[in-house]
């Protein structure tokens, strides 16, 4: 046997499954492609993560859009992060091309014309449906976190919240917070908190409103407000029974990574909040991709990491997917990268 078909034989055998599968391309011997040699994935391991790296020019956002499509079309939701702008015309049908039909052909899978049911989001100034969380949604920890803030620090920041909950006031935007943090650091304010939950330092309340305006200045406030996001639209399917596939504009972002984090791990922490616990499921319910994610590690916080970390470890048994697209695999924090499949 030669060692061409030891090779296609053992592709084969290799990429043979038992549940359901959808193709990536066809493999390749000595850069000739092998005709019906499928490289393929199957839908049960898409829940355990993955990492999709390359220098530029080697076709990840390719690689990105083809499991996408895939994916949409097995019923599985797909949410997209599009730093660069470049994934939104899986929206539209191909208007195909000969050197599209000749490496479909060599490949040995029939090209078909179609479309992604999609919808565009937006945390920013692009076009989209604008998502939004509140402060009171993150919580106090988190939001701790977000901010980078000491222990002290972080001990104002749970006052401040039980404050506000003990008197049932919301903290929808930044604005409220700060107003909060004004009202108990003069006049009444003061007396009344000190008097109920112990003294409050000035200094470390300046401290929390510098942090709170560097995140305004990378457009957080446009972010924190009503009407809050409900991660469960992200896992609709449209009436061809395709997923839906989230996309998230994400064009002029990519000199606020603070914001971007934040985002991301609001996002991540409310799925895991709301989803119910799902085993090991035959397919994800949900698949995201984070394009760019340095650009989610690189400005983040030691205690965001960790934060971020902790939530990929655990977000699995939720049913969702979590894939990382990006040069370098060294951009992803070796802790995340453990965990890709």
């Amino acid at each position: 046997m030669s060692n061409k078909q030891e090779f296609i034989n053992k592709i084969n055998a290799g990429y043979t499954f038992k549940g359901d599968s959808f193709v990536l391309g066809g493999a390749m011997v000595d850069k000739e492609c092998q005709t019906n040699t499928l490289v393929k994935i199957p839908l049960g391991t898409l829940n355990r993560h993955g990492l999709i790296a390359g220098a530029t020019g080697s076709g990840k956002t390719k690689t990105l859009q083809i499991m996408a499509e895939q994916l949409s079309t097995n019923g599985v939701p797909v949410l997209l992060m599009d730093v660069k702008g470049d994934l939104s015309g899986i929206a539209v049908e191909s208007a195909g091309h000969a050197k599209i039909e000749e490496r479909h052909e060599k490949i040995g899978f029939p090209f078909q014309v179609g479309k992604s049911p999609v919808e565009f989001l937006t945390i920013s100034e692009e076009k989209g449906v604008r998502l939004r969380a509140t402060v009171t949604e993150f919580g106090p920890v988190l939001f701790s976190k977000m901010l980078n803030l000491n222990d002290t620090q972080s001990g104002i920041v749970s006052v401040a919240f039980k404050y506000c909950d003990d008197k049932s006031l919301p903290l929808l935007d930044l604005k409220d917070f700060k107003k909060t943090l004004h009202y108990l650091s003069s006049g009444p304010g003061k007396v009344e908190i000190e008097g109920e939950y112990g003294r409050v330092s000035t200094v470390s309340i300046g401290a929390i409103m510098r942090k709170i305006v560097e995140l305004e200045q990378q457009g957080a406030e446009i972010f924190f407000g009503e009407r809050s996001f409900d991660v469960n639209d992200l896992c609709r399917l449209d009436e061809n029974g395709k997923g839906m596939v989230s996309i998230v504009r994400l064009t002029d972002i990519q000199d606020k990574p603070k914001l971007f984090s934040t985002f991301m791990l609001q996002m991540l922490a409310e799925i895991y909040a709301t989803f119910p616990e799902e085993g090991d499921l035959v397919q994800p319910k949900l698949t995201i991709f984070i394009d760019e994610a340095h650009l989610v590690f690189e400005k983040a916080s030691d205690a965001l990491l960790d934060q971020i970390e902790a939530i990929v470890k655990l977000i699995r048994s939720k049913g969702v997917g979590l894939f990382f697209v990006t040069q370098n695999p060294t951009d992803v924090p070796d802790a995340v990268l453990s965990q890709l499949g």
